[in-house]
């Protein structure tokens, strides 16, 4: 995934809302949202290569999103970044005990945000020590949180927005659906050529081999009840499915 924004007790209905989009190559095999057969109580998409996810959460309240850190050339790791999500979704630990046994150095670079319905965490392999985040908005895309790359300041810009019109949903897809390339003299430079640092300037990405794979909608009330909303995309980049998860208090 390539894009999380989230608020953590910003608002007295939802203390728990993230929109999010993935980004990944198309030809990679995805399970879309909802709940897991091998463990029911969790629901999210997954990636049918690793066995892991990009996001997700589960009946006791718990949620964990992982970006990558864009860094080209480096050597792959040696687990999948998507087994961070996983196993805390399929866990028990707390959020402050599991970034403190993470073995961070059997993975890529990695932005994993974690909650387990009390606190929410915030830990990078190419970062200090894991955070304990205070109420607040925060977002994270492919470097470290709250990095101030055009996309992630104009996403949080609107999410703040989007936030006050609760329950309506339309305003958090609609900025997960901005496809506008940010001007040359705006753009990071992370190591990757022009053409695709223009490319994945942009909130959605399209092309025809890799681009936004999913948006995902996250609402957790303060019972630890909610809503999981995820809409897929295929490589024309339009809507290709819709799929709405109910979860119940814990």
């Amino acid at each position: 995934m390539c894009l999380i924004v989230l608020a953590w007790q910003q608002h007295q209905s939802f203390p728990l809302v993230v929109a999010a989009n993935r980004d990944e190559f198309h030809a990679r095999a995805t399970a879309p949202a909802g709940r897991w057969p091998d463990n029911p109580h969790v629901f999210g998409g997954r990636d049918l290569e690793a066995g892991g996810t990009w996001l997700g959460a589960n009946d006791s309240g718990r949620f964990a999103a992982v970006t990558n850190v864009r860094e080209p050339g480096q050597p792959a790791g040696l687990r999948s970044r998507g087994l961070l999500t996983r196993d805390f979704l399929v866990g028990t630990s707390t959020a402050a005990d599991y970034v403190a046994m993470l073995d961070m150095s059997a993975f890529s670079g990695f932005n994993l945000l974690l909650s387990d319905g009390h606190e929410l965490w915030y830990c990078s392999n190419r970062d200090a020590a894991p955070r304990l985040l205070a109420p607040g908005i925060y977002g994270v895309s492919n470097h470290l949180l709250d990095t101030p790359w055009p996309k992630l300041a104009t996403s949080k810009q609107r999410f703040v927005r989007a936030l006050a019109g609760l329950p309506d949903e339309n305003s958090f897809f609609d900025l997960l659906a901005d496809d506008e390339i940010v001007p040359d003299a705006c753009l990071p430079a992370t190591g990757v050529p022009l053409t695709w640092e223009r490319l994945l300037s942009a909130v959605f990405v399209r092309s025809p081999d890799y681009g936004t794979r999913a948006s995902t909608l996250l609402m957790q009330r303060e019972d630890g009840s909610g809503t999981m909303v995820e809409r897929s995309f295929g490589p024309s980049a339009g809507v290709a499915q819709e799929v709405r998860v109910e979860f119940p208090n814990c």
